[in-house]
């Protein structure tokens, strides 16, 4: 039996997030090097701003598909609690990344 915080998302999704994370560990270990080399420092701070953007790049791939998969699976289903609750929770997602 699912419980209400599993939803079948897109396991390529997935893969590409990995993917992508292992690159921006790849960055920021690079921007810790930086910093051990003393390296000028907005040149650290372009390369940590490329990482943030990195990393907000795949939070949005990740909210589309939780939004494609998980949001919608429950829209489609006949429990109209877990489809509330997912746009809820989509909602308040979607506000804490608008405040950022």
């Amino acid at each position: 039996m699912k419980n209400d915080n599993y939803c079948d998302s897109l396991p390529e999704s997935h893969g590409q997030a990995l993917r992508n994370l292992a690159r921006i560990k790849g960055q920021i270990g690079g921007v810790q090097k930086m910093i051990r080399e003393g390296s000028y420092c907005l040149d650290v701070l372009t390369q940590i701003h490329a990482a943030r953007s990195a990393l907000d790049s795949v939070s949005a791939a990740l909210m589309e598909n939780h939004l494609e998969s998980c949001c919608v699976e429950a829209i489609i289903s006949d429990d109209k609690d877990l489809a509330l609750k997912r746009v809820t929770e989509f909602s308040q997602c979607c506000k804490k990344f608008i405040k950022g």
